[in-house]
């Protein structure tokens, strides 16, 4: 099982995948290295990337993430302004301390590797690290795989079956590993799909530390909102796209109305997520909700819930992410969030999902009308594809997360106002779906920028 803080993390974009997961990984190899009492005894550090993470690596921050692992920081404390000025000092000295203390010689465009047609057996997402003393032994050589959302497993845990959930130390209240279970339980015990998270939460620590940690996790979704409504300019990576949030928040702010135009809402909720997705593009902090490519869906569609919804309350605030993080461990726990995995039906469309989910619970829906908006937001993502224009999680990105966060509002709505929980196709078999999608599409469509719309655009140099 998963807690809520697996699902939601704070980090650093642009990628849960390609820039938190291998941050996580090389922070642990050299982790292992100092506990070994070996840190001192290194000389040379060699990464190696395949799959996805060296095809789009570089357009994804790979590289960068794995030497700021490599340099002990962690996505949720990393300070994306102190980052790149350790990525600056790298390039200048090509010195790196590990963990902050161990000074090392490190040239980035020879001791990373891009492996661009291999692929490590677990997982298309893979990273070899190797440590090698001053006579050129190796001391440690480890394989890790980033899954998707910042879980990472290493080679022994990915060949045990394990996913990269911290388990609880406790047994849990209500386990469940399908939407069909969730709801024997609510109807059970008569708790809502939030209670019943929540009740599990306490397997891993006391109900106000879980309030705490959704409070931090709703103000680090905010901020990026705020940030993205404010900052202006081009996005970095050679696509010359233009951040747009900021002007749109401007008009919006200037063409307001008594009362407000129908269309109104939808085009606020379309600039919370451009203004979360340009953040994250631009390598700000942000929340892997659940990755970072679809980083603006949950945080779109919850601001959408407080600002327009009457009766939106901090209870609703706190039901929306319980509920939506149950969805997501569904996905988890029975298919992928990985767009190498997945395509984009992983990502925004699993964001979808959560976001229709949270919403319903919100507004006061069933369990059935909750996990019938869930069904509904991924039933219309089945097929999606994940084709970055070079690499970048731009084009579509961007623009595709307020595609995922019109469909959640329209998902949850459609079940909890007009409908009364009855549908045809269960969660738990859209879920199923989207796993046999995911494995029948072509891999070109699955992150590698081989196919779709990353080779079908035509990008001018400037």
């Amino acid at each position: 099982m998963f807690t809520v803080f697996d699902l939601f993390k704070i980090g650093i974009g642009p990628s849960s995948s390609h820039t938190v997961g291998p941050m996580v990984a090389a922070k642990r190899f050299v982790d292992e290295l100092e506990t070994r009492g070996l840190i001192g005894q290194v000389h040379q550090l060699e990464a190696h990337l395949y799959g996805s993470l060296a095809l789009t690596g570089l357009g994804h921050g790979t590289d960068r993430a794995v030497i700021l692992g490599f340099a002990g920081e962690v996505p949720d404390e990393v300070d994306p302004e102190g980052a790149a000025a350790c990525i600056e000092h790298l390039s200048q000295t090509h010195q790196l301390k590990l963990s902050g203390r161990h000074r090392v010689a490190f040239d980035p465009s020879s001791d990373i590797q891009f492996h661009m047609h291999e692929s490590l057996p677990e997982h298309p997402n893979g990273l070899r690290f190797k440590a090698n003393d001053f006579a050129g032994n190796c001391l440690v050589e480890r394989r890790y795989y980033s899954l998707g959302g910042g879980f990472v497993v290493s080679e022994d845990e990915a060949a045990a079956g394990q996913v990269g959930a911290n388990p609880p130390p406790r047994p849990l209240v209500f386990p469940f590993s399908t939407a069909a279970e969730l709801l024997q339980i609510g109807n059970a015990t008569g708790l809502k799909i939030s209670d019943i998270v929540l009740e599990n939460e306490a397997s891993w620590r006391p109900a106000e530390e879980t309030f705490a940690g959704l409070d931090r996790i709703w103000q680090a979704m905010h901020s990026s909102i705020e940030r993205g409504c404010r900052v202006e300019g081009e996005l970095p990576g050679g696509l010359h796209v233009r951040r747009r949030a900021a002007t749109i928040y401007r008009k919006l702010h200037a063409t307001k109305t008594v009362p407000p135009a129908p269309e109104a809402a939808l085009d606020w909720l379309s600039m919370y997520a451009l203004a979360v997705n340009e953040e994250n593009a631009a390598g700000g902090r942000v929340v892997t909700a659940p990755t970072n490519g679809a980083a603006g869906v949950i945080p779109a569609v919850l601001m959408y819930y407080l600002t327009f919804w009457k009766g939106a309350s901090e209870q609703g605030r706190q039901q929306f992410l319980l509920t939506a993080a149950a969805i997501g461990m569904l996905y988890k726990r029975n298919a992928s969030l990985s767009a190498a995995e997945m395509g984009c039906q992983g990502e925004v469309g699993v964001a979808c999902s959560m976001a229709a989910a949270g919403l319903a619970a919100a507004m006061g829906g069933s369990n059935e009308q909750i996990e019938n908006a869930a069904e509904i937001g991924m039933e219309h993502n089945l097929g999606l594809t994940c084709d970055p224009v070079r690499g970048l999680v731009q084009v579509p990105c961007i623009e595709r997360n307020t595609m995922g966060a019109v469909k959640a509002v329209n998902a949850a709505r459609l079940a909890v106002l007009y409908g009364d929980g009855t549908h045809r196709v269960a969660l738990d078999r859209v879920i199923e779906t989207m796993r046999q999608t995911g494995i029948d599409m072509q891999a070109k469509y699955k992150e590698t920028s081989l196919g779709g719309l990353a080779v079908h655009v035509n990008v001018t140099e400037c």
